[in-house]
């Protein structure tokens, strides 16, 4: 299902929560602890001497437990939330079926010892799209510009807070797999158009671009809307079969 790979990863982290928690809290005792045993073996002035950088050690060991700690919470809270996006974003691909098209959510791919995952592939009459979601917080926005709007300038994102370069990348790379992939599989050469999906943000773009950067909300016109059949049903099955077979991965 559409965010697959980071429930896993939500999931995998409640697994280990308790371990966690107790590594953050035990380690600077156990080093506090350890520090006060060589104590008893030292004279008066070497003592206080070392008292005074055992609670010193035990502060520092302290802090970066906490701060090692919080990050993994950032980290969970970061998975859950692209997890949340991309079932957004799968819902609004939902309406796309009737009129044809297939979607697959989570592709697994590889490149050399890489691993990655294409977050959808949408396969239909308009051709063969390869969609990647980013999900991000709002923040806060430079002096008079809205905490909710995104541009794009066709090589660049221009969030309320600075320039981003990251997603447009990756889904060029990943759209680009995609092709190279499938054209090897199929021996017919085939055209992937990399899309990147943003919910929660409002985008303004230019009508074409290297990359489509757009609201999930706007995927069905995207894929439908005034577009020339690109593909045949011969085409769609055949690309489909191959993306169903890279998409069975599930273990029991």
């Amino acid at each position: 299902m559409a965010g697959e790979t980071q429930l896993k990863d939500v999931a995998k982290f409640d697994e280990d929560f308790l371990f966690v928690w107790l590594l953050a809290a035990l380690v600077p005792c156990l080093v506090a602890v350890i520090l006060f045993e060589v104590l008893g073996h030292l004279k008066d002035w070497w003592r206080w001497s070392l008292l005074g950088l055992t609670l010193a050690v035990f502060a520092v060991a302290f802090g970066l437990a906490v701060r090692w700690f919080v990050r993994r919470l950032r980290e969970r809270s970061d998975c859950y939330l692209g997890f949340f996006g991309e079932r957004v974003v799968a819902e609004f691909l939902e309406p796309a079926k009737a009129l044809g098209w297939r979607v697959f959510h989570d592709v697994p791919c590889e490149s050399g010892r890489e691993r990655f995952n294409i977050d959808h592939v949408a396969v239909g009459p308009g051709g063969v799209f390869a969609i990647e979601t980013k999900t991000r917080r709002k923040g806060p926005a430079r002096e008079g510009r809205d905490d909710y709007k995104v541009f794009y300038d066709g090589e660049k994102l221009d969030w309320p807070w600075g320039d981003e370069q990251e997603g447009l990348g990756l889904a060029i790379g990943h759209a680009q797999w995609l092709q190279n992939w499938l054209t090897k599989t199929t021996g017919a050469a085939v055209g992937v158009v990399p899309v990147l999906a943003l919910p929660g943000w409002y985008v303004e773009s230019p009508a074409r671009a290297v990359v489509r950067v757009v609201n999930p909300s706007w995927l069905p016109d995207l894929l439908t809307a005034g577009v020339e059949t690109v593909l045949s049903t011969r085409q769609i099955d055949l690309y489909s079969r191959q993306l169903e077979q890279r998409c069975r991965d599930v273990e029991y």
